[in-house]
């Protein structure tokens, strides 16, 4: 695996007035590696995607892209970037179709005798080179989101991911409700991710989707990192003791 740091989270912490949601957290996700970020619910994992992702800014401590340090509070400049979060309502919009959904917000245009139009074939094309690439089998690139099923709605997300060149991917949940064959889907998609070098970034409570794709784990618990551990050297008998206050 190429050791190269994509992302580093130094001592970030988060106030918000008297409350302390985030305390002295730090950590690195390297070039093709997924790395777990786990806790039980309040453990401050949102907090710290959120400053990541550029919802948030920290209090203290200081968030790096390929030793760049990220300072925005723009999501949208944070996705410029090469950041791509991914949270559990997908943000897409359900009455496009597939295409207009990878490129919302920076569509393909062209001039014809000076007027400009969408650039709706490219747009397909270009569409249908990513879904084969990650070998995404969905229906037609017109086909409307609502009309897909939760694991096909994850792949177009995870897709327009990878098709925009994100450095590093913010997965929160993405097998949630999903049924086995959907599940094992995503998780192929996110192995996938690892083999064209994508740093991921992976929340979610199901602990047997995080030991089958994960390299290493972060541990959180009421807002601090408790222990960062390499997946295959722990169980998940040792990550939920770390969750809840209980290492023996």
């Amino acid at each position: 695996m190429d050791s190269e740091v994509i992302l580093r989270v130094d001592n970030v912490s988060k106030n918000f007035g008297g409350v302390q949601a985030v305390q002295g957290v730090s950590f690195d996700v390297r070039r093709g590696e997924v790395v777990g970020l786990l806790g039980d619910n309040g453990a401050g994992k949102s907090t710290v995607i959120k400053m990541i992702s550029g919802v948030l800014r920290p209090t203290e401590g200081s968030i790096s892209l390929l030793g760049e340090r990220v300072d925005s509070t723009s999501p949208r400049e944070v996705r410029q970037r090469g950041i791509e979060t991914i949270y559990q309502d997908l943000a897409l919009a359900d009455n496009l179709g597939i295409t207009a959904n990878i490129f919302l917000g920076r569509e393909h245009r062209k001039k014809i005798l000076g007027i400009t139009f969408l650039d709706d074939r490219r747009m397909r094309e270009e569409t249908e080179q990513i879904l084969a690439k990650m070998r995404i089998t969905l229906p037609r690139p017109r086909a409307q989101v609502r009309d897909l099923s939760g694991g096909q709605r994850q792949s177009v997300a995870i897709g327009r991911a990878v098709f925009w060149k994100a450095k590093l991917v913010i997965l929160d949940e993405p097998t949630a409700a999903l049924g086995v064959k959907e599940r094992t889907n995503v998780l192929d998609l996110i192995k996938s991710l690892k083999t064209q070098d994508v740093a991921v970034i992976l929340i979610s409570h199901n602990l047997t989707d995080v030991f089958e794709v994960t390299d290493r784990l972060v541990v959180m618990r009421r807002g601090q990192k408790i222990k960062e551990l390499t997946t295959r050297e722990s169980s998940e008998h040792q990550v939920v003791h770390l969750m809840i206050g209980s290492e023996t």
